[in-house]
Parts: structure tokens; sequence; C-alpha cells
């Protein structure tokens, strides 16, 4: 894991933000267990083999979690986007569904 994301989850100001980063990243490592993490345009990026497959932006009352390479995928109603990429924005009190977001990475990361 890269610090310099444990470092930007770190410094986020709100606790069920943090929590939520937390577990989306852990979620992201045991799904591709090879991605790579690292900060880029000032959030956390995953890649698997050098191309995106995920990134987390937490704002002021949400943190939104973006998949990529999901042309191809069945992506519920409630994320949004173009075909290529898709993102769901969690609230402070949301129960997310780590399980449907896992499968989802697992998806839209197999072939990359």
């Amino acid at each position: 894991m890269n610090p310099e994301v444990t470092a930007f989850i770190e410094n986020i100001q709100s606790a069920w933000q943090i929590e939520v980063c937390n577990q989306l990243r852990q979620m992201v490592h045991q799904t591709i267990p090879e991605v790579q993490e690292r900060i880029q345009y000032k959030k956390p990026h995953f890649l698997k083999n050098g191309k995106y497959t995920a990134v987390i932006t937490p704002s002021k009352d949400a943190v939104a979690f973006m998949l990529f390479n999901v042309s191809g995928v069945d992506v519920p109603e409630e994320f949004e986007g173009p075909a290529e990429r898709k993102s769901i924005k969690i609230h402070e009190g949301d129960s997310p569904d780590y399980e449907l977001l896992a499968g989802l990475l697992a998806q839209s990361s197999k072939e990359l």
C-alpha cells in the first residue's frame, strides 16, 4: 500500500469518510491483489497493468467511487457517468454494498 494514499485518507476531515475510504481501499486490494495505487489529480487512483480501474473521491458531503472500463458490465441504475466509467456517491449513513462493488470491479478489471 502506498504511504501517500494512506496519508491522503488519514487527512480527510470526516471520520465517516475515512471509514468509507478505508473500506473501499481494502475492497480494491482484495479484489485485485496486484493493484497499484497512487495519488493522481489529488485523489487515490488504482491501476492494474498501468490502466485505471478505480478512483476514490471524497467531497464535502460524499465519497464517490468510480469504476473504469465498465462498457460491457451490467452496472446498476444508481451509478452515473459515461458508458466507459461509472461512479456512485456514498453519503453519511449509507450502507454501501461492498460485495456488489467488488463484483463490478472484478468484472471491469478482468481483461486489463
